[in-house]
């Protein structure tokens, strides 16, 4: 079955969007991810449908209503069996990249993309629903997000960037950011590309590699070098064991 992505919106023509060209969009065509919107507006029970409302105690905005939300969640819950949901929300979790392999590798998502001042609480203790942040920013709506979330998920399907082991060496897969890269021209305005790289040594290259992730990382992301030296200096669960014994 094809990767499904269901987003649920106020803006479904928002989808594929820019998701309907290179990669994405020649995966697309081919049947290897499928792209089902669901317009949240259809769900609403009155003649203006209305999807939202002004929030409980006072303040600016409006707010999603519940009612409304977990109708079309339902709805496409049930026509979509088996597929995670998840919400674009800056109240969520920071995605990962090991998130979004998992999520990759099972068969699609629901999305939910919110609106205005966000999504009335009482949806997310009604139904379970996965909140996710794409970072520390705020957006005009969850449908970025959720493009930018679903193109970290296709890239990553069976065939899409061709070689298997293209998305293997990247930033964030081993918990460190990509080193930097070089090609021709070999000077340009003066500037070489690093000997070692030209060297055809492929050990040594692997060392330079290595080397210059960790110092990028310690130096652009001390949150994650921080991450990826506690991880690397924590020892083995065995290791533990045999240490308590």
């Amino acid at each position: 079955m094809p990767f499904t992505a269901v987003p649920l919106t106020l803006y479904p023509d928002m989808f594929p969007g820019p998701l309907g060209h290179s990669m994405a969009g020649r995966a697309l065509e081919s049947g290897t991810w499928n792209c089902a919107p669901v317009q949240i507006r259809d769900f609403a029970t009155d003649r203006h449908r209305t999807v939202d409302d002004t929030p409980a105690g006072g303040g600016a905005g409006m707010v999603l209503r519940a009612d409304v939300l977990a109708a079309a969640i339902d709805h496409a819950s049930a026509a979509h069996l088996g597929l995670p949901l998840l919400a674009m929300t800056p109240r969520g979790a920071p995605i990962t990249q090991a998130r979004v392999r998992a999520l990759a590798a099972g068969p699609g998502a629901i999305i939910l993309c919110g609106r205005f001042e966000g999504f009335d609480e009482r949806i997310f203790e009604a139904r379970a629903i996965e909140e996710v942040s794409m970072g520390d920013i705020i957006l005009s709506g969850g449908e970025m997000g959720a493009l930018m979330l679903l193109d970290a998920c296709i890239r990553l399907l069976p065939g899409v960037m061709g070689a298997a082991s293209s998305g293997d060496d990247e930033s964030f897969e081993d918990g460190l950011l990509e080193y930097p890269h070089y090609t021709r021209p070999a000077t340009w305005e003066g500037r070489t590309i690093p000997e070692v790289l030209r060297s055809g040594d492929h050990a040594k290259i692997a060392a330079w590699r290595k080397q210059k992730a960790e110092e990028d990382t310690r130096l652009r992301r001390p949150d994650l070098w921080e991450r990826h030296e506690g991880a690397r200096d924590r020892p083995a669960s065995g290791a533990r064991q045999k240490k308590k014994d």
